[in-house]
């Protein structure tokens, strides 16, 4: 049996609460983001598997895309662990992602083409 992760459920996985305005961001991010039907499933094993280093998958506030964000306010080696948990699901997954300079940042982009 197959679930459609719809919007609105993303939405509230990721922790934002359901109003037409932010189901109209998700939407657009959505629709941003190249190949986004092949893993949306995995975005939330990464927000979960984030959330012990104060990490998280978010929509950007700047563009209508999705964002992985982890806290500034860690040590290096928990920068480090983000970073490489980060980099392993994005490489997993044929993710291409964007490292936003001098902040514990990714934007994601989509499926990269091979």
């Amino acid at each position: 049996m197959h679930l459609e992760l719809t919007p609105e459920a993303l939405l509230t996985q990721l922790g934002y609460n359901k109003t037409e305005k932010s189901v109209e961001q998700i939407k657009r991010a959505i629709e941003n983001t190249k190949g986004f039907e092949k893993f949306s499933k995995h975005i939330l094993s990464l927000h979960d598997e984030l959330a012990h280093i104060k990490g998280f998958v978010a929509l950007s506030n700047s563009k209508d895309i999705f964002k992985i964000k982890g806290s500034e306010n860690t040590s290096k080696e928990i920068q480090e662990e983000f970073s490489n948990i980060v980099n392993r699901w994005a490489k997993k997954y044929k993710i291409e992602t964007e490292k936003v300079a001098n902040k514990p940042t990714y934007y994601i982009k989509g499926i990269y083409a091979t």
